[in-house]
């Protein structure tokens, strides 16, 4: 995909609905073992890149050094389903402190009553944070309104719709 291509996809209504909601992303990259990981996120969209954060010692840091290609899967759990994938490469940086976005990304999974108390604990504990910063090369929303997957695509065009 060109970046307009990205770009278009990332600016679509649900996909923008999606990048805001307080559903954590699924993020998928290669273990040092080589075994594929899949863990749940907190993320910030910042522009044109997805942004998440965690401590410089989390096994995710080396094999994201080792191998930057991730993918993200934001997801919801009603019907339709809506699903956006996103894959791209990952910028790894070590900061000092509790990066702000941290703390934006994080609170939209916290309760509102215990975010303080979250957000004090975090800045007590943490002297350093790595912010991952994935810059998306693809990206594929499926609504099952407007966009399907390919195969279901595929099928019905063969068949015809159904309904």
């Amino acid at each position: 995909m060109n970046t307009n291509q990205v770009a278009e996809a990332l600016d679509r209504a649900i996909s923008q609905e999606l990048l805001g909601s307080d559903i954590p992303a699924r993020l998928a990259y290669q273990g040092l073992d080589e075994e594929p990981r899949v863990i749940p996120i907190a993320f910030l969209r910042t522009g044109r890149t997805i942004e998440m954060f965690t401590v410089p010692r989390a096994a995710k840091v080396a094999a994201l050094q080792a191998n930057p290609r991730v993918a993200i899967t934001i997801d919801t759990q009603g019907y339709p389903p809506r699903v956006l994938l996103i894959r791209g490469v990952a910028a790894l940086e070590q900061v000092d402190g509790v990066p702000d976005g941290y703390v934006r990304a994080t609170s939209k999974l916290v309760p509102a009553g215990q975010m303080a108390d979250w957000e004090a604990g975090v800045r007590a504990l943490y002297r350093q944070m790595v912010v991952i910063t994935v810059t998306p090369d693809w990206v594929k929303l499926l609504d099952f309104e407007t966009t399907i997957p390919k195969a279901v695509a595929e099928l019905v065009a063969a068949h015809g719709d159904p309904r």
